[in-house]
């Protein structure tokens, strides 16, 4: 009796080798029909930013947010506070890939970009904020480099300050909206 089993066991042997390997798979990206990796985390467009970052495309409701508010020093530097919701601060050194909600945020003065920050706190040197009124902006980005966007557009919060260069009487003029255009 013990002869018909063993074929018995060789088949089922086979068959899960056979099924097994068929699901597996490297890494968590799968390929499509063209081979380009697809990202777990939401769609990358082909739309980027000025510095060539695509965008990563997400549902509104799975979205990270983001908020700015800036206080100008005595010292004529800017203390930038960031509110974030569904969306953790990575640390130096994470792992280059895209996780639903992690990443970095980028400080923009005037659109071009001035600190990649990994903390909701950041103290702007008074020299990146020159005499008159400019845009601060803070956007979201995942480790792997891509913008986080909804809508086709960018995770990010602005706010407009006025520096007129004459310490403490620098001050912010408006807190812009926190949704990103959404």
């Amino acid at each position: 009796m013990s002869w018909t089993w063993r074929p018995l066991a060789a088949l089922a042997v086979c068959v899960l080798l056979l099924t097994g390997s068929a699901g597996c798979e490297s890494g968590d990206a799968q390929e499509n029909k063209n081979g380009a990796s697809v990202s777990p985390v939401g769609k990358v467009l082909d739309d980027t930013d000025k510095e060539g970052r695509h965008y990563r495309e997400v549902d509104k409701d799975e979205a990270p947010e983001v908020g700015i508010e800036v206080q100008p020093d005595a010292d004529d530097s800017w203390t930038v506070r960031l509110t974030v919701s569904d969306f953790r601060f990575s640390s130096a050194g994470a792992k280059a890939k895209a996780v639903a909600g992690r990443g970095v945020a980028v400080l923009l003065v005037d659109d071009s970009p001035v600190a990649t920050l990994r903390t909701p706190e950041y103290r702007l040197p008074a020299g990146y904020v020159p005499h008159g009124t400019h845009h601060l902006t803070a956007r979201l980005y995942a480790d792997d480099g891509t913008v986080w966007a909804v809508d086709g557009e960018p995770v990010e919060s602005t706010a407009d300050v006025t520096a007129s260069g004459k310490g403490p009487a620098s001050t912010p003029t408006a807190t812009a909206s926190t949704d990103g255009g959404r």
